[in-house]
């Protein structure tokens, strides 16, 4: 089966307590749009915000679902342990130190990380990110902040960056990751930020910030236990549908235990755990969240896809009203 390498992140997805602080953090401070208010289609009680570029084009959209009564997270491995955030230049870390401390986010001194500076950072939940340089990227393009943002667009942030694994044991993931998902080896590097420890680094498709998955190995670590702050999953990107049902077959025949083809109208998905349990998904670039909302006005309702259409009544009164249209 001759499948084209995965294009990339699609979108990170993570867990929070309170949907409300959730929006002010990400739009206000971190000047993300949001692009699309909508539930968790499994679990419809739950709102799940998706947050990008101005039009969430695939690849930069970091997703939140409200578990209101989720408790803290316990660190460790087999998860999720770094989000980065691309911003476009060097000079663009300067400006989000000093903002940054100006709304009182915790953070420290700039790193490197494989080459490019960041400014590693948490939210108000303890959600691990970074904000990563573009200047000395070279691969898969970044998206446009949005023209409303309280961010200026020259410091704006432009896209998901690499994310970062912490596994107890290495060489399955990497299995997984080359021999199943097409990624390349692209070396090692150390970060200081984590203790001195080894990371491996993997691309995929035209590489760069954008297409790169990080893996430190840590195996006296004990295994995590997620709560509001922690990360569910992360995504990659496929062309289309025709390539994502191939996907399917090819994960039948390989004995790879799969969600099967998932529809979730702004993209369809595939999802499956790697050896060390934490869940990708495959999904698709289109259709896109301007279907069933005008770009000048993503994010000011709650969508909900046509399939959803008559429970609204219902959803909406399980759920707490949530403010997001813009001025």
């Amino acid at each position: 089966m001759n499948l084209k390498p995965l294009k990339g992140q699609h979108h990170v997805s993570a867990i929070t307590a309170n949907a409300r602080k959730n929006y002010d953090f990400y739009t206000q401070t971190l000047g993300m749009r949001l692009v699309k208010k909508t539930v968790n289609q499994d679990d419809t009680s739950m709102y799940h915000l998706f947050y990008a570029d101005e039009r969430g084009n695939p690849g930069t959209d970091l997703t939140f679902f409200e578990i209101l009564n989720a408790g803290r997270t316990y660190r460790g491995t087999d998860s999720i342990t770094c989000t980065f955030l691309r911003v476009p230049t060097d000079e663009s870390l300067l400006y989000w130190k000093k903002r940054l401390e100006e709304h009182s986010v915790a953070h420290e001194d700039k790193d490197v990380a494989n080459g490019r500076k960041v400014l590693f950072f948490e939210d108000f939940e303890g959600q691990r990110l970074a904000l990563i340089s573009d200047q000395q990227n070279e691969g898969v393009k970044g998206g446009q902040p949005w023209h409303k943002s309280p961010v200026p667009q020259e410091y704006g942030i432009i896209g998901l960056g690499p994310v970062m694994l912490t596994v107890s044991d290495l060489e399955p993931s990497v299995k997984m990751l080359t021999d199943v998902m097409g990624f390349r080896t692209n070396g090692t590097y150390t970060l200081n930020h984590d203790g001195e420890n080894t990371v491996h680094v993997f691309e995929t498709g035209e590489g760069g910030n954008g297409a790169e998955i990080h893996i430190v190995k840590r195996p006296d670590l004990p295994k995590q236990r997620p709560g509001r702050g922690s990360v569910h999953h992360v995504a990659f990107r496929v062309e289309n549908e025709e390539e994502l049902r191939q996907w399917v077959q090819k994960l039948k025949k390989l004995r790879i235990a799969s969600s099967g083809f998932v529809e979730r109208y702004y993209f369809k998905s595939i999802y499956f755990r790697e050896p060390n349990g934490i869940l990708f998904e495959l999904a698709t670039d289109g259709p896109g969240f301007e279907g069933d909302e005008p770009f000048e006005h993503l994010g000011e309702k709650l969508a909900l896809p046509p399939y959803f259409e008559n429970q609204r009544e219902k959803i909406e009164a399980n759920i707490k009203p949530l403010e997001t249209k813009t001025t």
